[in-house]
């Protein structure tokens, strides 16, 4: 996973996507995990599923939770960029460089929105194959 620490670079949507792609590898990873730590009928006795999966849950929903914040940060600062480049277009509206400076930031834009579609598809699936491996063991709080 990124160093949780982490920031998004808003500027540069191929990075963007980078830091996202390495933020989400436990996401990625997590039929893996959950066949690693959770024992099946045979093995029961010798680890605490319970704990086991209550630690991978809080994992999941930090990661989610984090994504989330770094993702909306991102959309919000663009946003901005595309506000005060609307305001200049306002004041020039024939200079073409300002106008293709705002097209590129008003795409960039949208497609730091889609990310938030891709982000609840991802959490979905993650938090579906969790709860088919560990709903015996572990019942997450309602509310998250």
């Amino acid at each position: 996973m990124a160093a949780p620490g982490e920031t998004l670079n808003c500027e540069d949507f191929a990075m963007f996507q980078e830091v996202l792609k390495a933020m989400r590898t436990i996401d990625d990873r997590i039929v893996h995990a959950l066949n690693t730590t959770v024992p099946t009928v045979s093995f029961s006795g010798k680890v605490d599923a319970t704990q086991t999966c209550k630690q991978l849950y809080e994992s999941l929903i930090e990661a989610h939770q984090s994504r989330d914040k770094a993702i909306k940060s991102c959309i919000a600062q663009t946003s901005e960029v595309v506000g005060h480049l609307r305001e200049a277009r306002g004041k020039d509206n024939e200079n073409l460089t300002l106008l293709k400076e705002l097209r590129k930031e008003q795409t960039k834009l949208k497609l730091m929105q889609s990310e938030l579609n891709v982000e609840e598809v991802v959490n979905d699936r993650s938090l579906k194959i969790f709860t088919e491996r560990c709903r015996i063991h572990y019942t997450p709080p309602k509310g998250k």
